[in-house]
């Protein structure tokens, strides 16, 4: 069994305003995905994170965004195709000067917000986001979500000559075709530890979960979204690492 790599979104301070816990989070992960200034960050910001990537052995991939600081990026924007290609090849620009600063390599994309979404649903959207990919380097990994039937993502993928790496999220509800809850309905976000450790278990073993349909939910997944914003959610992040670790033992 291939182990799951965890991830982790990071650099989303900007200024002296402060979002997430990246120096108790960066330890436990595999994965930083640093926000490149459109939905948070700032340069200083961008290379502190990169720099503490760096220390902790955690390899960097672009976060980028749609240009939506006062919404945090979870906003859709009305943008044309060539934009949304533009867009992300802007940021993933900003953030190889800092990895080329720190002598470290951007090593995958994963979008934020509203743009992973849309890219999710639209076709169109994630064949932007791919030629962005591909005018910068073709040799990076596009992270987009685990659903039920990934075989379209798959296709689209191969046509265009991009690797995928499908992302699950250990501490959010599903619904019965695999996408995320959404964050304004109850119970959409898990916040027992006991459930979060349980379902990055069943995740990484292929075990299925229950959807909120009620139906059974197997998703491959190769990388485990997690959040580090306050002390309780550290305290799952180590919980599913310590898991995560049990597991690539006795495999």
């Amino acid at each position: 069994m291939t182990p799951i790599l965890l991830n982790a979104d990071m650099g989303e301070s900007y200024g002296p305003w402060v979002m997430g816990l990246d120096h108790e989070v960066m330890p436990h992960v595999d994965l930083a995905n640093v926000a490149c200034g459109f939905h948070a960050s700032d340069p200083d910001v961008i290379r502190m994170t990169v720099r503490l990537a760096k220390r902790h052995g955690v390899r960097v991939g672009a976060h980028p965004a749609y240009p939506d600081l006062v919404g945090f990026g979870r906003r859709s924007l009305a943008c044309s195709s060539e934009e949304v290609e533009n867009l992300v090849l802007y940021q993933l620009g900003a953030l190889h000067g800092m990895c080329r600063g720190e002598g470290v390599e951007v090593s995958y994309v994963k979008p934020h917000g509203a743009l992973y979404n849309d890219m999710a649903r639209d076709p169109e959207i994630m064949t932007a986001v791919m030629r962005a990919i591909l005018a910068f380097d073709p040799a990076l990994p596009l992270m987009t979500m685990a659903t039920r039937d990934t075989a379209a993502a798959r296709a689209l993928a191969e046509a265009e000559g991009v690797a995928l790496w499908f992302e699950a999220f250990a501490d959010r509800a599903y619904d019965g075709e695999g996408r995320l809850v959404s964050r304004r309905e109850t119970g959409a976000v898990h916040h027992d530890q006991a459930v979060i450790v349980d379902q990055a278990r069943r995740i990484a073993t292929g075990q299925p979960l229950t959807a909120r349909d009620g139906s059974e939910l197997v998703l491959a997944a190769d990388t485990l979204c997690v959040h580090g914003d306050n002390p309780e959610s550290i305290a799952a992040v180590r919980a599913i690492r310590q898991a995560l670790d049990e597991i690539e033992a006795g495999s």
